[in-house]
C-alpha cells in the first residue's frame, strides 16, 4: 500500500499540473546552456562551486560566486536553516531581489551535485524570490557546450534591498513532522539510498541510523541518466514517475514531505516533483534525519546496538 501512495503522489505531478503564463514558463525551472548563453545578459548567474570565489577560477562570464557552503548550516547539522538575518545579508550582497531572474550553477559531474542548487534554489524560493532557474548538468554542460568562460573576476554587485516574504508551504519543521505522524494523510519520502532508508548506513553527524516512522523510500538517482548530473527532459521524468505501480483507493491527504540525511539529496526530489512536475503541496524538511535522530526522535529501520557494532566494525574492515 505504501508504494501505491508513492505512484500516487508522483502521478499527481504530472496529471495535475496547474496552468502557467507564456512569462511563467518562459524561465526556469531548469536552462539549458545554450538558452542560458543568449540571455547572459537577462539574468543573475550565481555560482555555487566551492573554488568559485578563489582566484583565477573559470567561471561564466557575469557570474558571482556564491559557494554552496554559504547557504548550508554548521557540520554538526548541516541541512539546518542558517538565521534569517544570513540568509538576507547573503541575497542583499548579490544583489538579488524578488523579481530578480536567478540562474544557479553547479559543478553538474553527478547526481549528487546537482542537490546543491536544489537546495540554493529551495531557499531563495522560501525567501520569496520569484524568478529561479537551475543551469541544467551545471557547469559540465557548459564547457561541453564550448561556451565561453573567463578568469577575470565578476564586479561585485550593487547590494540589494531585499526583505524576505517567507513561504512556509515549502518547510517542513521537526514539530510539523511530529505532527505529521500523529495524523495519517502525509507521505514522508525518503532521498537517500536505499542503505540508509534500511538503517545499514547512516550520515556521520547523524546519531542513529534509521528512517522516518512510516516513510517510503524513492532514492533520488532514480531521476538521473547512469553517470549524468543533468536532469533528463520532462517526458523521461514522467515516465519515471508513471513506472511506480499504480494507486488503489487511497491517496495522501496532507501533501508530501522530502527528507534525506540534510536536505541535500531530498532537494532534488522537491525540486522535481513541486518544480519540475508541478505536483502541489511538497515541502523540504531541511534539517532532515541529522536533525531527526539527534532530537532522539522515534525512529523506524534502527539496527540494535549489535547490529551497529557490526556495521561499524565491516565498514573498518573494507576501509583497510
Amino acid at each position: 500500500m505504501g508504494w501505491f501512495l508513492a505512484a500516487w503522489a508522483l502521478q499527481q505531478g504530472v496529471s495535475a499540473a496547474p496552468a502557467h503564463s507564456a512569462e511563467e514558463q518562459a524561465f526556469g525551472p531548469l536552462i539549458s546552456a545554450s538558452a542560458l548563453a543568449a540571455r547572459l545578459d537577462q539574468v543573475r548567474i550565481i555560482d555555487l562551486r566551492d573554488a568559485a570565489g578563489e582566484p583565477d577560477v573559470a567561471h561564466i562570464p557575469g557570474a558571482l560566486p556564491a559557494p554552496y557552503a554559504d547557504w548550508r548550516g554548521p557540520a554538526s547539522n548541516p541541512g539546518q536553516l542558517r538565521p534569517l538575518p544570513e540568509f538576507t545579508a547573503l541575497v542583499r550582497r548579490l544583489g538579488l531581489t524578488a523579481e530578480t531572474p536567478v540562474v544557479l550553477v553547479a559543478t553538474g559531474d553527478d547526481p549528487s551535485d546537482f542537490g546543491a542548487p536544489a537546495r540554493v534554489y529551495w531557499t531563495l524560493k522560501w525567501l520569496g524570490l520569484r524568478h529561479l532557474a537551475i543551469l541544467n548538468g551545471g557547469m559540465t554542460a557548459w564547457q561541453a557546450a564550448g561556451l565561453p568562460l573567463t578568469r577575470e573576476p565578476t564586479p561585485a554587485a550593487a547590494p540589494s534591498a531585499f526583505t524576505p516574504q517567507l513561504d512556509g508551504t515549502l518547510l517542513a519543521t521537526r514539530t510539523d513532522v511530529a505532527q505529521d505522524l500523529a495524523r495519517p494523510g502525509t507521505l514522508l519520502l525518503d532521498a537517500r539510498p536505499r542503505a540508509f532508508y534500511l538503517g545499514r548506513e547512516k550520515a556521520p553527524a547523524a546519531r542513529r541510523p534509521g528512517t522516518l516512522p512510516g516513510a517510503l523510500d524513492f532514492d533520488n538517482l532514480r531521476w538521473f541518466e547512469p553517470g549524468s548530473g543533468a536532469l533528463p527532459d520532462t517526458a523521461t521524468l514522467e515516465r519515471i514517475a508513471q513506472d511506480l505501480p499504480k494507486p488503489l483507493d487511497a491517496a495522501p491527504a496532507n501533501g508530501v514531505v522530502s527528507f534525506c540525511n540534510t536536505g541535500h539529496w531530498a532537494a532534488t526530489n522537491w525540486f522535481v516533483l513541486s518544480q519540475v512536475l508541478h505536483r502541489p503541496h511538497v515541502a523540504l524538511y531541511p534539517g532532515s534525519m541529522v536533525d531527526w535522530s539527534r532530537a532522539d526522535a522515534p525512529m523506524a529501520h534502527v539496527p540494535t546496538r549489535w547490529q551497529q557494532l557490526r556495521q561499524q566494525w565491516e565498514q573498518t574492515w573494507q576501509a583497510l
